[in-house]
């Protein structure tokens, strides 16, 4: 699902409020990330990142992106001035940027695949279980399941785009709720790739938790063009055509749903404009590479964010991490929640033997 469907990169912790989850974890994460691929022989790059303003208008929050970066630690953020830009990307538009070398790329899925290996080792991973039912008891938890019931002393949570409901099941009221949120990409064609060095990214808009659409290096020489970002019909939307009405039930019945369209509606009717019409997706590409066209894209498959959104209609920014008795519950890990994976169960080894 999500580790599966991610863009690959590596962040570097640039865009995220210094003293957050997000921050903290994503810095942490890089080091225990990379440490885990060194000893695993897991491919990977630190190939940086172009942070472009296409505008005036955007230099000023280029520089408080700079100031943000040093305080969250990272070294070698460089401003680049217009006449220096094709010296990083030889296609790239722009008044000027941000270069950004701590940014890399590598396969999550060959990440993942180790992580799995290691942990079967001494335990097991049951695919296709569905959950149904969680009752807590004094001195133990039972998670019902259509095929068997497991007993547990502790419970934690990791279920991305289901981890509301999870905690729902488990008793605890949800005080926000997972929106789906589709990513959809395209892919340069091989004749194209010469456009794109490595990463190329806009300067992203404050209001919201999304990065704009950009372009990446894979770290098998492919590059994606995306994402746009539309509202999924169900949690597992993958295609324009997938739905499920109890998954639009749930959000549609929820009260910060309504607050967030409200406020975003303009925004949302632009996305879905651009997820149904090529040329306009490609007119924003265009923005950072003029040169591109039509003809040098092809659709990809897509990726879902699971997104949490509170009441009052606000997505929620950071990770959201709840110790309740004998469970934790990750009810919020959005990106740079891969770049953070291993910092994120580092922290949450500290809070089960903290509740021990």
């Amino acid at each position: 699902h999500q580790t599966g469907h991610n863009s690959g990169v590596i962040h570097s912790g640039i865009y995220y409020k210094p003293g957050s989850l997000k921050a903290k974890n994503c810095r942490r994460g890089i080091d225990l990330l990379l440490k885990f691929c060194n000893n695993n022989g897991i491919p990977y790059e630190m190939c940086g990142k172009l942070i472009v303003a296409t505008r005036e208008q955007e230099i000023d929050q280029l520089h408080d992106l700079q100031k943000r970066g040093v305080k969250n630690g990272i070294k070698g953020i460089k401003y680049v001035l217009q006449n220096e830009l094709k010296d990083y990307e030889p296609h790239v538009s722009g008044v000027s940027a941000l270069y950004c070398p701590e940014t890399g790329i590598v396969d999550y899925n060959q990440v993942c695949k180790k992580l799995s290996e290691s942990i079967q080792k001494d335990n097991t991973i049951r695919n296709n279980t569905e959950v149904l039912n969680i009752s807590e008891r004094s001195d133990y938890i039972t998670i019902s399941t259509g095929k068997i019931e497991f007993k547990a002393k502790f419970l934690i949570n990791c279920a991305g785009l289901f981890s509301d409901i999870i905690t729902e099941l488990a008793g605890i009221k949800r005080t926000v709720r997972i929106i789906p949120f589709r990513g959809e990409y395209y892919m340069l064609k091989k004749e194209a790739r010469y456009l794109v060095k490595n990463l190329i990214y806009p300067v992203p808009d404050p209001r919201y938790p999304f990065l704009g659409v950009h372009f990446t290096r894979n770290i098998n020489g492919t590059i994606e063009a995306g994402p746009n970002a539309v509202l999924a019909w169900a949690r597992e939307g993958y295609k324009k055509t997938d739905v499920n009405f109890y998954d639009m039930l749930d959000y549609l019945s929820y009260k910060g749903f309504w607050r967030m369209a409200g406020k975003y509606w303009n925004t949302a009717l632009e996305e879905y404009y651009r997820s149904f019409f090529k040329s306009a997706f490609v007119a924003s590409l265009q923005k950072l590479v003029p040169s591109i066209s039509k003809d040098d894209i092809v659709h990809k498959p897509s990726g879902v964010r699971a997104q949490a959104l509170s009441s009052d209609g606000l997505l929620v920014d950071d990770f959201a991490l709840s110790n309740v008795r004998k469970m934790i519950h990750v009810v919020n890990a959005p990106s740079p929640a891969a770049t953070s994976c291993l910092a994120i169960g580092e922290r949450l080894a500290k809070m089960y033997f903290k509740s021990q």
